[in-house]
């Protein structure tokens, strides 16, 4: 549901899709909607919020045709229907993909704190998302077979995003990227790599709506409420953990979060999920499974971003203001793995990547967090 909102003219509102949104959406609660509000989908889904004939609102999300259309709304329909976190589901039509939602309202995202100009604000609200996530992730442990069944159910024979081998496919990716460059892969790369990509989370799973960036968190009176549910499923836990430590591993709003800040929220994670997962009070253990997932998560953002940054830096989004750019934040995900331990193929890797490319790009080093923006001590 993240995206700029903004009422349908008079064109749009004719627009016969949402009107049969709509109209379908109303039938399914039994009463008519009106005055669609725009809260930005993707190619996959429109999303609308829409008033009630009570004076309420919901928000009404249909997904388009195609194998990854369908996929997300297995994975929407699947996770919030588990009622774990997320907003409360209202309606399903499985004929048309759609569903209607409970409106969680305009509390700010968590984005929306980081870029602004409260330090306080923003450091609780980047604990309470830990703290959430790691607590959805202890709860959800008994429920994994029911989210599996909910996922047959709803997903028309098509595999679960949690099936799909994306950390060994990445793996082969990444070195096809690397020779495609120019950079030679060091000696042993290969087997590290093949290793992060088997080494699964069915040690330490837990739920994830899998998109926690800071645009799909509201900070709400109540505590963190999660949106987005379209790749909903269950993963390791360090893959969390590890969006704590770089911080957001795959999202656009990423900039350094001040040294003590930053330990604080991979803290409040971890003391959530180690009341599932005793064994991970062991700092060896986490630390192993944290560094694995880094790995994880920069070789993804390289896949991502490089081809894109190699001809011309961008911004990272389309209209979020301020934002880092790519090479911004590639040469920042680089930098940051030189410290990891025990990948040392990898940062072999990452210097080369650092000093054959980056070294040639004028681009800034990523800043702070425009909240901690007097901060010092910046990871």
């Amino acid at each position: 549901m993240a995206g700029q909102p903004g009422e349908f003219g008079p064109a749009g509102c004719q627009d016969a899709r949402v009107d049969e949104i709509i109209r379908a959406a109303g039938a399914l609660l039994g009463q008519p909607l009106r005055h669609p509000v725009d809260l930005g989908g993707s190619p996959r889904s429109t999303v609308l919020r829409c008033r009630t004939a009570d004076g309420g609102s919901v928000i009404v999300k249909a997904f388009a045709d195609g194998p990854e259309a369908r996929r997300a709304y297995a994975g929407e329909t699947a996770g919030l229907s588990l009622g774990l976190a997320g907003p409360g589901l209202l309606a399903v039509d499985p004929e048309r993909r759609l569903l209607v939602m409970a409106d969680l309202g305009n509390a700010p995202t968590l984005a929306d704190l980081l870029l602004g100009t409260d330090p306080k604000a923003a450091e609780r609200g980047l604990l309470e998302w830990a703290r959430g996530l790691g607590r959805l992730a202890a709860r959800s442990v008994p429920r994994r077979a029911e989210f599996a069944a909910l996922w047959q159910h709803h997903g028309e024979g098509l595999p679960s995003w949690e099936d799909e081998p994306w950390q060994l496919r990445n793996a082969g990716a990444f070195l096809e990227l690397l020779a495609e460059c120019g950079v030679s892969a060091p000696p042993g790369l290969a087997d590290e790599l093949a290793e992060v990509g088997t080494a699964g989370g069915e040690r330490y799973p837990g739920f994830t709506p899998g998109d926690t960036c800071p645009d799909n968190n509201l900070i709400t009176a109540e505590g963190l409420r999660l949106l987005d549910f379209e790749a909903a499923g269950y993963q390791s836990v360090f893959l969390t953990a590890a969006y704590c430590r770089m911080p957001f591993s795959s999202c656009w709003c990423v900039y350094r979060l001040p040294v003590g800040l930053a330990r604080r929220v991979e803290g409040a994670y971890r003391s959530e999920v180690v009341t599932r997962y005793p064994d991970l009070a062991e700092d060896a253990v986490w630390q192993a499974g944290t560094a694995r997932a880094v790995v994880v998560w920069t070789v993804d953002s390289t896949l991502h971003l490089l081809r894109r940054a190699l001809p011309e830096d961008g911004p990272m989004h389309r209209t979020r203001r301020p934002v880092p750019t790519r090479r911004q934040l590639l040469r920042h995900r680089w930098t940051s793995a030189l410290r990891l331990t025990g990948y040392p193929a990898f940062t072999a890797t990452v210097r080369l990547l650092l000093s054959e490319l980056a070294s040639e790009w004028d681009a800034p080093e990523l800043p702070g967090y425009p909240a901690f923006h007097s901060a010092t001590g910046s990871s």
